[in-house]
């Protein structure tokens, strides 16, 4: 029984087997009228075998071991050849693939290059241009076939990489060149079987421009087809204020392309890359979001682009910190949500944990206030409000403080370089050693301290250079030189009330009556309007308005400096919006600072023409004797009566004296005495 039922099945296997090879070879010999494969390759399979075509020579050669390996190789060459019916054979018609291949073909009819085509674009793909010789057509699947998903974009390329075939359409062969060097090209090149190729983002054979409602590329259907490949981040997107958006028909919402590019897709470690840190708040979100119209169009509000720009985490980010915080690191990324959202990471109750990635112990006071900083006050908004005011009110004294200097010293300058003259003998001592030293510290720290921070407000700047675009770098620099700063102005107080040199230096420094009676006098006096210029004691008004306005911007600069540096500190028990006006202060404050030292201390130990190239005191602590009596009359004579000198040198008449005192600011010293 066991022998009879094998060979039932085997018979019945035999017969299925034989009856459908004889069905295929009779489709082939009915098609073909009688004509086989071999009638044709008897003539075609001579590799010598060509005629002349529009006055060039075209082989008429088929490789019967290539048609062997073709997807076509079970059918007969009349299958498509139908118009041929006996051999030799004259001219033949035009082959269709349409045909057997209906879908495709009619797929193909909606595409550009059909259309092109049917425009008498003669250079537009047909099914040939993309799948190969019709006599050696591979699978897909087949890794010599030209549509295998490895070999796409060069398939593609042979067209659409080629400048001048690309130039005659009135296109670009840049879409191209760019997707060979984003991540999707890479990763094709290197093997990857899954990254995106043309026919995955434009389609196959039915490929539509983007202006068309049907295209994979057309803007609302761009989430859909990235999301082919992506589908979890195109679901956060869906459910984000972008994918809402452009649900709800919205064309200015963004989407896939108009973050990531179109083919130059690059990952967000690429520097490059439009998604790049860097790159968010400068170009990728900006382009939107700090957009007047789409504000004006869909109240989104403006300049949050730049608002964050000109803070902290913007100048950082423009050194290339790779910490600070960019757009993303707040909002998120693909599943970005509005405030009012509870979902959102920018909702208040989220804020703590936000903030807290990079601010741990984040407080409930640390959150609180505006984030995006861009001078527009709201209702109940204390911290920006007074950001404003400190704003116009520093505006107005850096414009009124340092106009009025650079009219008073340019009167002293046009006074003194109409009677110029110089001494070489420097037998008096100024400043100390302790005072100069004082001096010096001061001197690198308050410098170190205006470049480091500066560099972070303008990073685009030569500033930004100086330290090699590394804010790390820069932040050392800028709060070691605060310390040092710091340190200084501390032992000055000890210096002041523990020693005797430092009380008769501070007594001498006391605002007095005689001030004001010695300003209103020299400036009549350079004005000309009197011969008479004021005779100053061993500190002149200048001198004691800028050691004092020393003293406050230090103080200042010093708390503020304190209160940004160790804010999660503070912000246990102080509103966050107390940072934002910190930061006012520090940097207005900063602008003042430097421009005095500038025009007023720069001018009279520097540019001065009786001490210029430069005051040597701050160097060896000494001055001439002339130059004592002129500037520190009342002194000078005290000193020559103490020590009993036969005569102070002789004063220079009205018309050719020089202007008044060049103080040094922190020239803080004892009464001079009889140098070598």
């Amino acid at each position: 029984m066991k022998r009879v039922a094998l060979l039932s099945f085997l018979s019945l296997f035999f017969f299925f087997w034989a009856s459908q090879w004889l069905a295929g070879t009779s489709v082939t010999m009915a098609a073909g009228s009688g004509l086989t494969n071999s009638d044709c390759l008897a003539c075609h399979n001579d590799p010598k075998l060509a005629r002349e075509v529009n006055g060039k020579v075209a082989s008429l050669h088929i490789n019967d071991h290539a048609f062997a390996d073709s997807v076509h190789r079970a059918l007969n060459c009349t299958s498509c050849h139908a118009d041929i019916k006996q051999l030799p054979h004259g001219a033949m018609q035009k082959v269709s693939c349409g045909q057997c291949h209906t879908d495709a073909n009619a797929a193909y009819g909606h595409g550009l290059h059909a259309r092109a085509i049917q425009n008498g674009e003669n250079r537009a793909a047909t099914c040939t241009d993309c799948h190969g010789d019709a006599h050696r057509i591979l699978r897909s699947s087949e890794a010599g076939a030209l549509t295998n998903h490895r070999n796409i974009a060069q398939t593609c390329g042979r067209c659409h990489g080629e400048k001048f075939v690309m130039e005659g359409t009135g296109l670009t062969n840049r879409p191209f060149l760019s997707y060979q060097e984003s991540v999707h090209g890479h990763a094709v090149a290197e093997g990857n079987t899954v990254a995106a190729t043309c026919t995955d983002c434009h389609g196959s054979h039915d490929i539509r421009p983007p202006s068309d409602v049907e295209s994979p590329i057309f803007k609302f259907n761009v989430p859909k087809t990235c999301g082919q490949c992506h589908p979890g981040i195109a679901q956060e997107f869906h459910d984000s204020i972008h994918g809402q958006a452009v649900s709800r028909g919205n064309s200015r919402a963004p989407v896939c392309t108009d973050c990531h590019g179109i083919h130059m897709i690059k990952p967000h470690i690429d520097p490059s890359s439009s998604v790049a840190a860097q790159a968010l708040a400068r170009t990728t979100c900006a382009q939107c979001h700090e957009s007047v119209r789409l504000s004006e169009e869909f109240d989104v509000a403006a300049h949050r682009a730049s608002s964050y720009l000109d803070s902290y985490h913007g100048l950082a980010s423009e050194l290339r910190s790779k910490k600070v915080a960019n757009c993303a690191s707040c909002h998120g990324v693909h599943n970005i949500l509005p405030s009012t959202d509870a979902r959102s990471t920018i909702n208040a109750g989220h804020l703590r944990d936000t903030c807290g990635k990079c601010h741990p112990g984040a407080s409930d006071a640390f959150i609180q206030g505006k984030i995006h900083l861009d001078g527009a006050a709201s209702a109940g908004d204390i911290g920006s409000r007074a950001t404003n005011v400190v704003r116009w009110v520093y505006l107005s004294l850096i414009f009124l403080t340092i106009g009025g200097m650079l009219l008073h010293n340019g009167l002293i300058w046009r006074k003194k370089l109409m009677a110029h003259h110089r001494t070489s003998e420097r037998s008096l001592v100024r400043m100390t050693g302790q005072q100069r030293a004082q001096h010096w510290l001061l001197l690198v720290s308050f410098f170190v301290l205006v470049l480091t921070g500066f560099a972070l407000k303008y990073p685009e700047s030569w500033l930004g250079l100086v330290f090699g675009g590394s804010e790390a770098l820069r932040r050392i620099l800028h709060r070691g030189a605060a310390v040092v700063m710091i340190g200084v102005s501390l032992y000055h107080l000890v210096y002041i009330f523990l020693t005797s040199e430092g009380r008769s230096s501070t007594l001498a420094m006391l605002p007095r009556l005689k001030d004001a009676r010695d300003v209103k006098q020299n400036l009549l006096y350079l004005l000309g309007r009197t011969s008479e210029r004021p005779k100053f004691e061993r500190f002149g008004y200048a001198e004691k308005v800028e050691y004092w306005a020393l003293i406050w911007g230090t103080f200042i600069m010093g708390l503020t400096g304190l209160l940004i540096w160790f804010k999660l500190e503070w912000f246990s028990f102080a509103p966050r919006w107390l940072i934002d006006v910190a930061t006012a202060v520090h940097f207005y404050e900063a602008i003042l600072a430097t421009a005095a030292i500038i025009v007023w201390h720069f001018y009279h130990v520097i540019f001065d023409p009786d001490v210029y190239p430069l005051n040597l005191a701050m160097v060896d602590g000494r001055v001439s004797a002339h130059w004592y009596s002129e500037e520190h009359e009342l002194e000078y004579e005290r000193i020559m009566r103490g020590k009993n000198l036969e005569a102070a040198p002789t004063r220079k008449s009205p018309s050719t004296e020089p202007g008044q005192n060049k103080g040094s600011g922190y020239d803080t010293a004892p009464a001079p005495s009889e140098g070598d």
